[in-house]
Formats: structure tokens, C-alpha cells, sequence
């Protein structure tokens, strides 16, 4: 059994999925919830799914990363997914967690990935290059935004009368059939090496 941490900034759809599905998983458990933000509705889903939570300011991710990692340790994480989770995860903890930190992007990397490319503003991005697929990719972090290893895609096709709100729901639609068992499939691989 693995254990999975998730971190989330927002309203925790994608992190309240995985929840559910690990529930019934014999492969992996989710331990834990962080979030950079009190406001988070993630934190409201990890309480009603009876999962450990514990909110760390920006501020102690940039000057003080390993209050962050404690936390890690104390709840026994092994693999960290970041779901809607909006900060640079600092190389303390990709060090602590190498190979093992998994985030989901609201696009077909390598297009609009990077620094300030999430949410409407990907898909904005999509409609104003006349696009006609976009889609999701669950990667794995290292230190530069949107660059690591791939490990799946997902499209979904984007018509030229598709607003930003209606790619965004195809979007999250993949995201939440996806996600979880990417994850899954990715704790299997690690458990057989």
C-alpha cells in the first residue's frame, strides 16, 4: 500500500475524486491533505472524507519548506499529487520526493504550460489560437513548471464555438475520469520496480 498526499489550492473537485476513488483502492490510501490557503474547499472535502488536513501559508513553503516535509513524514507519504495546487513546489521537497511528486495540467503539455498558465487562462489560450483539440496532462514535477516526464494524455476536441467555460468543463470532465487511475497506475509501477 502507498501512501498518498494531496495538495490543492481551490475548491478540491479533482483532489474530492481521488479521495473517493483510493477509498476503495488496494493499492493506495490518501493519508493527507495540504493546502497553502484556510479559504480552500479542499480542506472542507478532506474533512468530510475523515482525512488528515493541515494548511501551511505561502509564506512557510518559500522560507521554511521542511515544516512542510514533517508533516509528509508524519503522515507517512510516499507519492504527493498536486490537484489545482498553484505554487512551485520547492526543491526541499523534490529532493525528499524524487520521481514521486504527480501533477495534472488543464492542456496537452508541451502547449501552454509554464509560469502563470493554469486554469481559464490555458484555455482562453486554446480558443485564441483556433486549437481544435486540447485536453490533460498528468506529469510528474521537477523544478521547472510543466517540464517533467509525462506519464498520460487525454484529449477532448474544442470547436470553433467553444467559449474558455466550455473547454474548461471538457477539460475537468477528462480530469476527473483520469486522474485517479493515473495515479494508481503510477503507485502499481513503482510498487513492481
Amino acid at each position: 500500500m502507498n501512501n498518498i498526499a494531496i495538495l490543492g489550492s481551490g475548491s478540491g473537485s479533482n483532489a474530492l475524486k481521488i479521495m473517493e476513488y483510493f477509498q476503495k483502492s488496494k493499492v493506495a490510501d490518501v493519508v493527507c491533505v495540504i493546502s497553502n490557503k484556510a479559504s480552500a474547499g479542499v480542506l472542507e472535502h478532506a474533512k468530510n472524507m475523515n482525512v488528515s488536513s493541515k494548511v501551511f501559508p505561502n509564506d512557510v513553503w518559500q522560507s521554511n519548506p521542511r515544516e512542510v516535509i514533517d508533516f509528509l513524514d508524519t503522515c507517512g507519504a510516499e507519492v504527493i499529487v498536486l490537484a489545482g495546487f498553484l505554487r512551485k513546489i520547492p526543491t526541499e521537497i523534490l529532493k525528499r520526493y524524487p520521481n514521486a511528486v504527480i501533477n495534472i495540467h488543464p492542456s496537452l503539455l508541451p502547449k501552454y504550460g509554464g509560469k502563470g498558465m493554469y486554469g481559464d487562462r490555458v484555455h482562453r489560450a486554446v480558443i485564441e489560437n483556433g486549437d481544435s483539440e486540447s485536453g490533460i496532462t498528468i506529469h510528474l514535477v521537477n523544478e521547472i513548471y510543466d517540464d517533467g516526464e509525462i506519464l498520460f494524455q487525454a484529449k477532448t476536441n474544442v470547436h470553433t464555438t467553444d467559449k474558455p467555460a466550455d473547454v474548461q468543463r471538457k477539460v475537468q470532465q477528462l480530469e476527473h475520469r483520469h486522474f485517479a487511475p493515473a495515479i494508481e497506475s503510477f503507485v502499481l509501477n513503482r510498487l513492481n520496480k
